[in-house]
């Protein structure tokens, strides 16, 4: 039964296996605050059908028949601006998981994920949140340790708080495990975008990557 009450988290899934599909449906629409609305196998069906539905998060698989996941999410990044985009796969590659990233993923989650994990993923991302597996995390986090040759942009203070974003950290654990206010925060977060010229945290999490910043 979809459940259409205005608090409710709307969820779509892109998922070509069907038990996998359908044991995920049942997962969201048995959490009182999370519901299913719409089920796709492939991306082509997808993209067909999602434009008009605007579901608050997205879970899509990256391996799936015909166009990628990765592709897939290119093409609805564009018409769903309001979407987030929880990837939830097998793939613990390097490429897909920065790949990913750069196309606009929101978290990145493994599909051996429990089940309750998965549910307050879902929750984080509509709360500011990008939620990621701990291997996934690690690998974003590490790729900022390597050398790189621009010269330093960011202040000491702002590169821990864009570390924090890259590894899935709302605003509010931010503030608290920094012991600042949100305010602080936010101002930190608008100068790095000042400074990396982008407009949004996927923007930034891309550009950090792409350049080695620490």
């Amino acid at each position: 039964m979809r459940k259409t009450a205005s608090d409710i988290i709307t969820v779509s899934i892109i998922e070509d296996d069907p038990v996998i599909r359908l044991q995920l449906s049942i997962l969201i629409n048995n959490s009182p605050d999370i519901g299913c609305i719409s089920l796709y196998p492939t991306a082509e069906d997808a993209l067909d059908g999602l434009a008009d539905l605007k579901p608050h998060v997205i879970l899509l698989d990256l391996g799936l028949p015909g166009m990628s996941g990765i592709e897939c999410l290119k093409l609805l990044r564009d018409k769903l601006p309001e979407t987030d985009f929880l990837i939830l796969t097998v793939s613990e590659h390097d490429q897909d998981v920065f790949d990913s990233i750069c196309a606009g993923a929101t978290g990145y989650l493994l599909k051996e994920t429990p089940s309750e994990q998965i549910l307050q993923a879902i929750r984080e991302v509509r709360l500011g949140g990008s939620p990621m597996s701990a291997g996934i995390a690690r690998k974003v986090v590490q790729s900022f340790y390597e050398p790189k040759q621009s010269e330093k942009i960011l202040s000491d203070r702002e590169t821990e708080v864009l570390k924090m974003l890259c590894n899935g950290e709302n605003y509010k654990a931010i503030a608290d495990k920094l012991y600042v206010s949100g305010h602080t925060i936010r101002a930190h977060i608008k100068n790095i975008y000042k400074k990396l010229h982008v407009h949004s945290r996927a923007e930034a999490v891309k550009t950090a990557i792409q350049t080695r910043l620490i």
